[in-house]
């Protein structure tokens, strides 16, 4: 477990947290006015390994080479040369911290990342990180202190483990607006975690094809799949096969040539083949989300009655699935294509450039 102190006067300002994988979907931007829940889990923290916040350079002010040494492979809007390794948490898991008013500005949602940090150490003013409601701790402005608190600290679950005690993200959500009733103005839309995760895999994915076409499962995974891989890759066989891989399925289809594979929620460590499939091209996909997606909830034909089968857990309504087509977030899809370095081949580079048109054609 970890306490975060005050690099100024040592003073603590979060309560014992331990360290997980930085959510996919942590620079996703989402819709206006969406209650939407926080980043972070209580009791936990992530890192962001690269550069972020102020100050930022423009593409054009950005020597190719430097930014290709920082694994940016091809154009975006801003290099960040602000602090790497910042520290992200829930708001609730600070402590003795106040807003500076000069730079506590924000929206209509909550508040916003403005030009420097908006959080100060209480105790000596110094400040510390930025509350963008979830809360971020600039990482020269604090310092860890590890304490042993063995009945907190929640062990790291092995994979078979997972199966049965890890997250399950489900692959719609209700959303309401601000001031609304959740009961009177819920719509179920396709999750947002799902939508970044897919954004994040869809990348991979063409990285992986090599320029011909790709075919994934069915189910779900050809649900959020199949209808952009077969838009954006050229119908050129012969086609390359990906298939989910991961804990508790079977390995009998070791030929794939790129496999799906979940991401440990603890670590971030990714689920690594053996024989044949080792060699194949890993696309990671957050625990949450390829546990739906490799073991789907099970829809009931008809309401049961009596006494429950062998094998049938409930007989409630299934979760309700969106009317909409799934569109991936092409914010996260641009992000992690831009680090990729196939996104150097042409015709990569050229579904990259035409990223609004395909916005535009509904396949993000």
């Amino acid at each position: 477990m970890i306490v975060f102190l005050c690099a100024g006067c040592g003073a603590r300002l979060t309560g014992p947290l331990s360290q997980v994988e930085l959510p996919v979907h942590a620079h996703q931007k989402y819709g206006n006015g969406i209650q939407l829940p926080v980043l972070m889990e209580p009791g936990t923290f992530a890192v962001e390994p690269e550069p972020w916040g102020h100050p930022w350079r423009r593409w054009d002010e950005v020597d190719p080479d430097e930014a290709a040494a920082r694994g940016i492979y091809a154009p975006v809007h801003a290099v960040s040369d602000g602090p790497s390794a910042t520290v992200v948490l829930a708001p609730g898991d600070a402590r003795g911290t106040v807003l500076v008013p000069e730079r506590a500005g924000g929206y209509c949602c909550g508040l916003a990342w403005g030009d420097g940090p908006n959080l100060a150490c209480e105790a000596c003013g110094h400040p510390v990180g930025n509350r963008i409601d979830d809360c971020s701790l600039d990482p020269d402005a604090v310092r860890r202190l590890p304490v042993d608190d063995a009945e907190a600290e929640p062990p790291i679950l092995t994979w078979t483990e997972l199966l049965t005690k890890g997250p399950t993200t489900p692959p719609s959500a209700p959303k309401t607006r601000w001031g609304s009733s959740l009961a009177v103005d819920a719509r179920w839309s396709w999750s947002p975690q799902w939508e970044a995760a897919v954004g994040r895999a869809l990348a991979h994915l063409l990285a992986a094809s090599d320029g011909r076409p790709v075919t994934v499962p069915q189910g779900l995974a050809a649900e959020v799949f199949q209808r952009a891989l077969d838009a954006l890759l050229p119908a050129v066989p012969p086609a390359r096969r990906a298939l989910l891989a991961g804990p508790g399925l079977p390995t009998r289809d070791a030929d794939a040539d790129i496999v799906i594979v979940p991401t440990h929620p603890q670590t971030g460590e990714l689920w690594n083949p053996s024989g044949q499939a080792a060699g194949a091209y890993p696309v990671p996909l957050p625990f949450g989300v390829w546990r739906c997606m490799a073991f789907p909830e099970r829809h009931l034909g008809f309401p049961m009655s009596g006494t429950m089968p062998d094998g049938v857990l409930r007989d409630d309504p299934p979760t309700p699935r969106p009317y909409e087509r799934f569109h991936a977030d092409p914010g996260t899809f641009q992000d992690t294509l831009v680090r990729l370095p196939a996104v150097r081949s042409p015709w990569l580079r050229e579904i990259l450039d035409n990223l609004t048109h395909h916005q535009q054609a509904r396949l993000f």
